[in-house]
């Protein structure tokens, strides 16, 4: 049963002795209601007693929080069944997650302590539990009783507390986010009533798959309460139509894992959204004790193999992942917890998050290490709707004092909580053991900022590879991000993180030299994507603004300008020049907070679209591209994709472009030929016609060439190189726009302007738009030039656009289709349409 009807109180370290306050009948009625799952902020915002931190600099005035003794209470009536055979009942209560150090009272008794955030509590509470009323009490101690004694590392990102805490790294603040320490009942709560024996574990893993057949192999492990206790486990395998694909029984014996293989014929694979169908079966266990059920498990799973492969057919350095064999170009971002206050974020963000990753053409999302393990819901959907999880250990730029025998086995318990609980998702593709830890401790020791030992190293490189042989073998494990080589962001070995684009970072680099930052418009350019011939990029990306209504609405009335301390309060990178120079190379610098807004925006769009083209052409030895970052936690300016009020980006746009299984892409420099290449990542062929046309900013054709082409599967090719001259004619190169385009194929049109924004010489452009309300679709043409940046905004949050921050040549007519996410009715009247080069269009509603 679950706990509901929890209340919420908080009192002065050591103001009220736990006994009372944990008292079964003490008088709570006066408390407030609270929600769980959930955290104590959340709670207070819904309850009106704090102003919402993310409104201003609201954050800062609830630091107070962080300082208090916070109680959680819950009554309920429950039933206690006698049994005279001598096999009495086990009743267990669970907590799915209790964020960070709680103690657990029922019925006024201590039954035990959390420390971990990242880890599911189990106590058994027969004993204690009384038929009729009951009482759960849950006291949660301000964190700086846990470390205001322990030793400080040289190094800990953004503060030095966490090392001992093992709690969301981002909690406590970072580059992207504000602090906001949660405490609280962040999962759900539950009992369980338990007779002879219970399923402990399920683990299905896919020994081979072929198209004739496949072998599984199901391991059941089950906990007995009475050693006479004779049990079976019965395994079926079901179609999504209901029907067995396979079964068998096994018997079970209590604390020992036991494994039946079972034989699946013309299987249906679990594939990759853009490889294939992410088809899912349904495995049943049922735990007999002498022909009766004692418990059950029935969860979706999937067919399907994946290997990482670290060298190439030739023998040469690799770093590719192998879905049922085939490589695959892994087409994706990484993903941060979905908000600041974990424990309240609804089922359905996870799903609109994940369901625009696979809109976007990504089939890859990393769960950053600085967040947490991802709620079940998470993977689910990536399940569902075919998108591969790279799933990091919670271990992010800092030591960890792995010379403490108590913290180990609170890490090693932490591990083994999750990767069971995770190994059976067909989506999750790696472990790895933390986020740039590695890295940073080599360039931080020969920086000098670090003399210590590398503390932590034995946590992924002895106990994570151990935790994993034992409970999951099934998938690979890397250690760090980024790994291996000479220097861990080696691009000849390995992953790696790029971030010598925005954060100026100097390479080449090798073992034990001095780091080096680069901050000029040459040093953080994004034309530096074009000197990485990375194996593996699986981190990189620059800033951009959030959209206007994000900004507004959490903005105060009169600071929502360019340069006010309100809008730089939404930017928690170290260094806000990186961005300004940024935009000086490419847009020029924004004079206000309209210019702003578009100009980091084309920016990051633009960058990335740069870089991920040119890691695709290259993808007999790049394998993949994940970008930093996918979403937001809070309403700030950041590297993600889709803003905080899940309104996505002028890059997310780009992207469902240059993710698109088949791209059209042109490979060019300034003075230099324009090598035309196309991309097809799908597994069949691909032939047709592809068009290459040039056009005066006003629209006029200097130049136009057509070529037959045929694109084997699974590969990158060029397809022609044309003489810069050849193609302007006696045009200038700032004053023209190049469209490649493939009628007959399904790669969707590409557009090129030959110098950088701030060189062209764009002409003013009129659009005109048609919204057809009962389609919910606007009509836009552009006339007079081409219009840059076409851009649909609506006042509200969670739309999606079928497209949106594109270019429009004059005469071109494009159909855009609008939607409400949650369902709700556009404000159709806060419409606009807008180009950087084009006044708000007259629409005509119809």
């Amino acid at each position: 049963m679950k706990i509901t009807d929890w209340r919420l109180q908080h009192f002065e370290v050591g103001e009220k002795p736990p006994l009372q306050v944990a008292a079964p009948g003490l008088d709570d009625r006066f408390w407030m209601t609270a929600n769980v799952p959930g955290d104590v902020h959340s709670t207070l915002i819904d309850r009106r007693i704090i102003e919402h931190p993310y409104f201003g600099h609201n954050d800062i005035k609830c630091r107070w929080i962080e300082q208090k003794e916070w109680w959680y209470r819950a009554q309920f009536d429950y039933e206690i069944h006698e049994r005279h055979d001598g096999h009495g009942e086990r009743h267990e209560l669970i907590f799915e997650g209790l964020d960070t150090f709680a103690t657990i009272f029922v019925n006024g008794l201590e039954i035990g302590t959390a420390e971990n955030m990242h880890r599911i509590y189990v106590f058994d509470v027969t004993r204690v539990m009384r038929p009729g009323k009951n009482a759960i009490a849950v006291r949660f101690d301000p964190l700086h009783l846990h470390h205001q004694d322990k030793e400080q590392f040289q190094w800990s990102s953004y503060t030095k507390e966490r090392p001992w805490l093992r709690k969301a790294a981002m909690n406590f603040g970072w580059d992207w986010g504000p602090r906001m320490v949660t405490v609280g009942i962040w999962g759900g709560v539950r009992l369980e009533r338990r007779r002879v024996a219970k399923l402990d574990s399920v683990f299905v893993q896919t020994l081979s798959a072929g198209k004739e057949a496949a072998a599984l192999r199901v391991a059941v492990d089950a906990v007995a309460y009475h050693k006479q206790a004779q049990l079976t486990a019965e395994i079926k395998l079901f179609t999504r139509e209901g029907e067995v694909a396979a079964s068998a029984a096994i018997s079970v014996k209590g604390g020992r894992e036991t494994a039946a293989e079972l034989v699946v014929k013309q299987p249906q694979l679990w594939w990759s959204h853009d490889l294939g169908e992410p088809y899912l079966y349904e495995l049943e266990v049922q735990l007999l004790a002498a022909g009766e059920q004692v418990d059950s498990y029935r969860k979706r799973c999937g067919i399907r193999t994946i290997e990482l492969q670290l060298e190439d057919k030739a023998g040469k350095p690799a770093f590719a992942f192998l879905l049922n064999g085939v490589k695959l170009f892994a087409k994706g971002s990484n993903w941060i917890p979905a908000d600041s206050f974990i424990g309240a974020v609804k089922d359905k963000r996870y799903t609109d998050l994940i369901e625009l990753a696979v809109d976007s053409n990504m089939n890859m999302l990393r769960i950053w290490a600085g967040g947490i393990y991802e709620k079940d819901v998470f993977y689910e959907e990536c399940d569902r709707l075919g998108v591969l999880v790279w799933q990091d250990f919670a271990f992010a730029n800092a030591l960890f004092p792995d010379f403490n025998r108590n913290f180990m086995e609170n890490v090693r318990q932490e591990a083994i909580d999750n990767v069971k609980r995770l190994r059976n998702h067909p989506s999750l593709a790696l472990w790895c053991g933390n986020n740039e830890i590695d890295w940073l401790y080599d360039m931080k020791s020969a920086g000098g900022d670090i003399t210590c030992p590398f503390y932590g190293e034995s946590i992924y490189h002895e106990l994570l590879p151990e935790v994993l042989e034992q409970y999951d073998s099934s998938r690979p494990y890397w250690p760090s991000s980024p790994y291996g080589g000479n220097d861990a962001n080696d691009p000849d070995v390995g992953d790696r993180h790029n971030w010598q684009v925005w954060h100026g970072s100097v390479y080449p680099r090798k073992f034990g030299e001095a780091p080096l930052l680069d901050y000029s418009i040459e040093g953080v350019t994004f034309k530096n994507y074009k000197k990485d011939f990375t194996l593996f990029s699986s981190e990189f990306g620059m800033h951009a603004s959030a959209n206007r209504y994000t900004l507004e609405r959490y903005i105060p009335e009169g600071e929502f300008y360019w340069g006010s301390v309100e809008l730089a309060h939404r930017n928690k990178d170290t260094n806000h020049q990186k961005g300004i120079l940024l935009m000086e190379g490419y847009t020029g610098i924004p004079q206000n907070i309209e210019e702003y807004m578009n100009f980091s925006m084309l920016t990051q769009a633009e960058g990335l679209k740069y870089g991920i083209e040119h890691y695709r052409r290259n993808k007999h030895r790049t394998s993949g591209a994940l970008v930093w970052q996918h979403n937001d936690s809070w309403p700030g300016t950041s590297w993600s994709l889709i803003d905080y009020e899940l309104l996505p980006k002028a890059s997310f746009y780009y992207a469902k472009k240059f993710y698109h299984p088949l791209l059209l892409s042109l490979d060019y420099e300034p003075g230099q030929p324009l090598c035309v290449w196309a991309v097809n990542d799908r597994l069949s062929a691909h032939e047709g016609e592809v068009l290459f046309q040039c056009f005066t900013l006003d629209g006029a054709l200097v130049y136009e060439q057509s070529f037959d082409v045929k694109l084997p599967p699974n590969t990158a090719i060029q397809l022609v190189e044309l003489a810069e001259a050849e193609v302007l004619g006696d045009a200038a190169p700032e004053q023209v726009i190049v469209k490649l385009s493939a009628p007959l194929l399904d790669a969707p049109d590409n557009y090129y302007y030959l110098r950088d924004h701030r060189e062209l010489s764009l002409p003013n452009s009129t659009l005109a738009a048609t919204f057809n309300e009962q389609e919910q679709t606007i009509t836009i043409v552009a006339s007079g030039g081409v219009a840059r940046l076409v851009k649909i905004t609506v006042k509200q949050g969670n739309v999606r656009f079928s497209d949106n921050y594109f270019d429009l040549l004059p005469g071109e007519l494009v159909t855009v289709t609008l939607q409400q996410a949650d369902g709700q009715p556009l404000r159709s009247e806060t419409l606009e349409v807008s180009a950087l080069n084009a006044d708000k269009a007259d629409i005509h509603f119809n």
